[in-house]
Order: C-alpha cells, then structure tokens, then sequence
C-alpha cells in the first residue's frame, strides 16, 4: 500500500529493551525483500512487537503496521518503509530476503552475481582437497594455497585435474597465513574463503553473494554443518558430532558480533568483499587458532556488517574418533586467551546480569522461594509496563523466569569448561553443594537434549557433552597459562538495563 505520510510517521518507539546497534541500523536496500524472525510476537492489532535478540518490545503506528504487513507480502517499500524495516532487521526482529525479480516500475532489482575468487588452503589431505574442487565447480576462479604438505605432488595433481590455480608455501604458516598468501592474486570483488575439508552444495554462492548489493556487507557467512553419515549403524560418535559440531551455529539467522546472538562465523566457509579485507589487512599474521574470530570482530569494529545466512549450508568432515574431537576443542579452546589479549571484555566465559543471576543462586542454593521473589522484582514492574501494550502480564512472568533459567545454563557451561575448581570446591561443601554442582554439569547438556533431540540416548549425551566443554575448558586455562591473561576466565556482569 503506498504510504504518503513522512518517514516519522513509521518510527518504531523502543518501549523495553536497547537501542538498534547504530552501526548497522541503515534502511533496507531498494528492492530487498523482508522476513519475520520465527521468535516475533505481534500484540495489539500489529502495532506491538516484541522479540528479536537480545529480546525487546517495540510499538508502531498503525500506518507503519500496515506498511510492514504490506512489505512481508511482497509490496514494494518506499523509503520510510524501507527505514523501518531496516530498524527491524538490526534489532534481529526481520531478516532481509534476496531483491525481488522486478520492481514496481518493472526494473530489474535483481542484479548479477558479483565476481569471485575462491581460496582454498590445503595441508596434504588431497582426497577431501579433491572432493572439495569437485563440489565448487569452474564457474568461478579457484586458488589452492598448498601450506607445506609433506606430499605436494599429490596435492598438484588434484588441482591440475580439477583445473585450480596452485600456489606453494614452503614453511607452514597455518590457514589464516595460507589464505594470505593467495591475496594478492585475487581480483574479483569478493573472496570465497572455503576449507580444503568442505563441500559445498549447487548455488551455494548464489544464496550468499545476493547480500553483497548492499554496500555496507563486508562479510556473509554459510551454516557449516557435519559431512553426513549413513543414519543406519552410525556410531554414537556419529550422531554426537551431527548435533553438537563447534562449528555448527544453528538455523538462526542475523547479524553477526561480539554483543551479538550469533558472536562469530568460522572461516570454514566464508565469503568477503575484498575492500574489507583490506582495509582490514586480512588475517593476522601468524594467528593459527582463531584467526577467523578475530577477522569477523575487526571487519564488525570497522564499520562492515557480517551476516549469517543459515539457509545455505556446507559440509564439513568432522573428526572420525572421540580422541580427535577431543584434541580439536582443546585447540580451539587455546584460541580464547589470544583473542583477548586483542579484544580486551570480549572471551568472557558468561554474562551476568544482577537480578536473573540473584535468582539463579538462590535456585542453586536450594531456596526456591527466594528465587520466585527475585523472579517477581522483575516481572512485576514488567507486566506493568506491557500489559497496556496488549500483552498478557504472563509473558512478563515467562520472560523473567527464563532470564533466571538461561543464567542457571550459563553459569553451568562456564563450570565445566574453565571454574572446575570452583565447582569442585562446592561439590566438597556437604549435600546442598554438591546438589548444586550436579545442577551445574547436568543442566546444559539436559535442556539442550531436550531442545535438539539428538539421535543419541541422554546419558551417553551428558557424558559426550560434559567431556567436550572439559576439553575445550582446558584449552582456555592452558592458553591463558601461555599468555599470561585471565580475560577468558572471568564472567562480564552488566546491569540489568544495558546491552
């Protein structure tokens, strides 16, 4: 429908919650279509809406309502739509969608697919480096960085036989410097970086790329999800790794940062404007664990904006006995201490904030009243505020006692992987300690079963779970004995109204 009123007719009013990061809240593109989160409510004919992470309630006027009805359903916006929108996709609220095939006038918004160079590094492994070439095809560029194989003429011959430009490193520098070293050969607009240990499926960059009309995009980020395996026979290792992969972040999708639901995309599968990679200087040299977390945090500090796009998803061959799960989250564990020496308050273990995390100690020290007061404190003032906004006083209630759940879940995974001894301190203290530390260990990997239903029975699921944040716990402390920091080690408290 058109909308004739100005552009502050539509302004949304952010009633509770934080306001819209204002490095990438911008409109919507010309010609981009718009999605509802799944986690949106809407109250009060449309007008009220609250969701999106972190959760927030925000109102609208009618006339924005309906223009964002009309915009869900197709209709062309015009800016001050366009503006709302992009109000909603910063607050994870609406997620863009690729531009329609014709605009209103009839002009094509759909434009081609940018140009791209595909950067593959590879030690040795040229069976998985074949079956990677194979899947990305030829309709693109594609450069192998070899990063000191013990047999490179193994990996030559899967690169002449599948058409890739080779490029050898004689010393071993790690991914991030391989990845490097293919920089200056690339002169497309975008850079696909893509693990020698991946394969990616048909259109797999048609799905990504579209995003990249939008200038701001520095980065765009697949779902990287387990290499599947025959569901008949399969071991509990198997199925272990096809729910619980480090590297899987979920069908959520949004905006990626530090402060963000989704905090981080691996380099396993990620596509980059190549403007932003220099601007930042790529990966940082000599960085072999975590290189991609600290690339997506400086392309996020520097103004760009880093998407996850979870509807296309590429594969990734997982390790193939528990030893090696194991030994690789205790790499990716030793990462934590680096990074924070490079991003100061960024690797806490948890966020805590005053109230859910008053109610959760007394939930863990067995004084269940005590908890439902603190629960109330919150959800009290809260129903006050949203029921005139037409929403039921119980979802105050339900919000409140989450944040008190969540935090329970938090201090439980931060237990078991880096304040074991503070864990195994309590479970010392007589039977309400060590109630309270079986909470602690048992309560993440419960709720996620139960939220995944994971193709493998609880107790094996408990025990796969608690020794995975062990492993990769004693990577973190075993860095931060090498760094000489305790960033990783120490929770981040913030008030209960901040960001």
């Amino acid at each position: 429908m058109p909308i004739a009123a100005p552009s502050r007719a539509l302004f949304c009013r952010w009633t509770v919650g934080w306001p819209c990061d204002p490095g990438v809240n911008a409109p919507l593109p010309e010609g981009f279509g718009l999605a509802l989160d799944r986690s949106l409510l809407r109250f009060r004919e449309g007008t009220v809406l609250a969701g999106g992470r972190p959760g927030r309630i925000i109102t609208l006027t009618a006339v924005g309502a309906a223009a964002l009805d009309d915009l869900v359903a197709g209709s062309g916006p015009d800016s001050a739509t366009r503006e709302l929108a992009g109000r909603l996709v910063a607050a994870g609220m609406a997620h863009p969608r690729p531009p329609r095939a014709d605009s209103p006038s009839g002009a094509t918004r759909s434009p081609p697919r940018p140009s791209v160079t595909v950067v593959v590094p590879v030690r040795d492994r040229a069976g998985a480096l074949a079956r990677c070439l194979a899947s990305l095809g030829h309709d693109q560029p594609v450069v192998v960085v070899d990063d000191a194989s013990a047999d490179p003429g193994a990996v030559a011959d899967v690169c002449r036989a599948h058409g890739a430009h080779l490029v050898r490193r004689e010393v071993n520098g790690g991914p991030g410097d391989a990845r490097s070293t293919a920089r200056p050969l690339v002169r497309t607009e975008l850079v696909a970086f893509v693990d020698s240990d991946c394969t990616v499926p048909d259109g797999w960059l048609d799905g990504l790329t579209w995003l990249f009309a939008d200038p701001d995009y520095g980065a765009v980020a697949p779902r990287v999800r387990p290499l599947p395996v025959p569901s008949s026979g399969s071991r509990a290792l198997d199925r272990f790794r096809d729910a619980h992969s480090p590297l899987d972040l979920g069908p959520d999708e949004g905006y990626v940062g530090p402060d963000r639901a989704v905090r981080y995309v691996p380099t396993a599968a990620l596509v980059v404007r190549r403007s932003a990679l220099d601007q930042v200087d790529g990966f940082a040299p000599g960085m072999r664990m975590g290189e991609d977390v600290d690339l997506v945090w400086r392309l996020v500090d520097a103004g760009w904006r880093v998407r996850y796009v979870p509807s296309v998803t590429v594969s990734h061959q997982e390790p193939d006995r528990w030893r090696d799960l194991l030994a690789r989250r205790f790499a990716y564990g030793t990462s934590a201490a680096p990074l924070a020496r490079r991003h100061p308050g960024r690797l806490a273990p948890v966020e805590l904030r005053p109230r859910p995390l008053i109610a959760a100690l007394a939930l863990l020290a067995g004084r269940p009243v005590l908890a439902a007061g603190v629960v109330a404190a919150s959800a009290v003032p809260l129903a006050r505020t949203v029921r005139p906004l037409g929403i039921p006083a119980g979802r105050a209630w339900r919000w409140s006692a989450a944040g008190a759940g969540w935090t329970v879940m938090g201090l439980g995974r931060a237990s078991t992987m880096v304040a074991w001894p503070g864990l195994l301190a309590l479970a010392a203290g007589g039977r309400r300690g060590r109630r309270a530390a079986a909470l602690l260990v048992l309560a993440p990997p419960v709720v996620d079963w139960v939220r995944q239903r994971p193709d493998l029975d609880l107790p094996r699921w408990i025990a796969a779970s608690v020794a995975d944040d062990v492993a990769y716990g004693a990577g973190v402390w075993t860095g931060c004995l090498r760094v000489r920091t305790l960033g990783p080690l120490v929770p981040t408290l913030r008030g209960d109204g901040q960001s």
